[in-house]
């Protein structure tokens, strides 16, 4: 615990304001704490991340890039979306008057990468749909599409629900799941614990319950040793399964950084995934600056995988983002970039190396794609195939 402290130290002090917000959301979770006592985790999560007018994604604070709290491959890599856009490519011609629908589309720039390089290639979408809760990041999408592809304006359409049951295109969800609330869990010599919040010493703290079915079934075939904490993503395996069932004929693509489930659970792994962002800082605590702060968990592939099959979809491909990268055909920007114009040039190789190198983005980051009605496997994956590994 000295350690953690130490290490919070080092944040940077909130704003008057931002103290004032977090204070907010802090009395709406101590309101729900108050009436059991405790609540799931999940639950904390949820409020943290998605409470309406307050919560991290919810309201209107910067998250993404320089001024913000993390980056992301869509947000400062211009090459992810084009190379993206080469294997939407292949699903929108495979299927005439398809659509995409991206969801959680952040800023707005993968979306339009993705319509001006799929107009360069000749297989723009008949509609480009955006899934998206916050007002405040459906506001700065549009300006974004409107100020980087003002000419495919009007194909883009913004969702607050899941499409109804017989869409058809691509389904598009880049580092979504893993802002997914879920559940935690400690394991105990007399068997497996929830880990709730709670208030103590007027702070949010951590508290052991009994484990509900739902985790104790999923956790004790692990053999996992006493004292392991870890989560299971329940709410993104229902959200595949609930988009699964709404495909008629099309390709779901999720691409997060995740392990499959033996090295998800492996025993080095003891104290778990979570993880939080505050200004481009990454500290383990949840239960500080609710409001303020991302909180994320690795994605367990194997429980995604099962998800899909539950609903009926076909895997098609998992692998390394920087093997789907290539498959997309990286290697073609790079032969077409002109190495005179060194500024541009070194631009592009930077990118590159962010995105593919193992110690960069290249290993953590997977890419995972279901299928339904497709008569062909996306080609990113020809170059290589790690469905056995889930």
């Amino acid at each position: 615990m000295a350690l953690l402290h130490q290490h919070l130290t080092a944040l940077p002090d909130p704003s008057a304001e931002e103290h004032a917000h977090s204070e907010r959301l802090s009395a709406l979770i101590r309101a729900e704490i108050a009436r059991t006592g405790s609540i799931p985790f999940s639950r904390y999560m949820e409020l943290a991340l998605y409470a309406p007018g307050l919560g991290y994604y919810a309201a209107g604070t910067q998250k993404f890039g320089a001024a913000g709290d993390f980056v992301t491959a869509a947000e400062s890599f211009p090459v992810f979306g084009r190379c993206l856009a080469r294997a939407a490519r292949g699903i929108v011609e495979q299927l005439p008057g398809s659509n995409i629908l991206e969801a959680g589309a952040g800023s707005g720039k993968l979306a339009a990468a993705l319509l001006n390089e799929l107009a360069a290639l000749g297989a723009l979408p008949q509609t480009y749909f955006i899934l998206e809760l916050s007002a405040d990041l459906r506001d700065r999408q549009a300006t974004t599409v409107k100020e980087i592809a003002p000419d495919f304006v009007t194909r883009v359409r913004w969702l607050d629900r899941l499409p109804e049951p017989g869409f058809r295109g691509l389904v598009l969800a880049n580092e979504l799941l893993d802002a997914m609330p879920v559940e935690r869990f400690k394991v105990d010599v007399d068997g497996v614990k929830q880990l709730g919040v709670t208030r103590r010493n007027d702070r949010f703290d951590w508290i052991e319950q009994p484990a509900p079915p739902t985790v104790v079934d999923r956790i004790e075939p692990l053999a996992l040793a006493p004292g392991y904490v870890s989560e299971i993503g329940l709410a993104a395996e229902a959200w595949v399964r609930s988009i699964g069932e709404r495909i008629e004929a099309g390709v779901l693509l999720l691409i997060d950084y995740g392990f499959p489930r033996t090295e998800f659970y492996h025993p080095d792994r003891a104290t778990g995934t979570l993880m939080c962002h505050y200004r481009h800082r990454a500290h383990p605590d949840p239960l500080i600056l609710p409001g303020l702060q991302d909180i994320t968990a690795h994605v367990d592939f194997t429980a995604i995988a099962e998800a899909g099959a539950d609903v009926g979809l076909e895997l098609l491909g998992y692998t390394s983002q920087a093997a789907f990268l290539i498959g997309s055909g990286l290697d073609e920007f790079v032969r077409a970039s002109d190495p005179s114009d060194v500024r541009a040039h070194l631009a592009l190789t930077e990118q590159i190396k962010k995105l593919t190198l193992p110690h960069e983005m290249g290993e953590l980051f997977k890419v995972c794609a279901f299928g339904r009605g497709t008569t062909k496997r996306p080609n990113a994956f020809a170059l290589q195939d790690r469905r056995s590994r889930l």
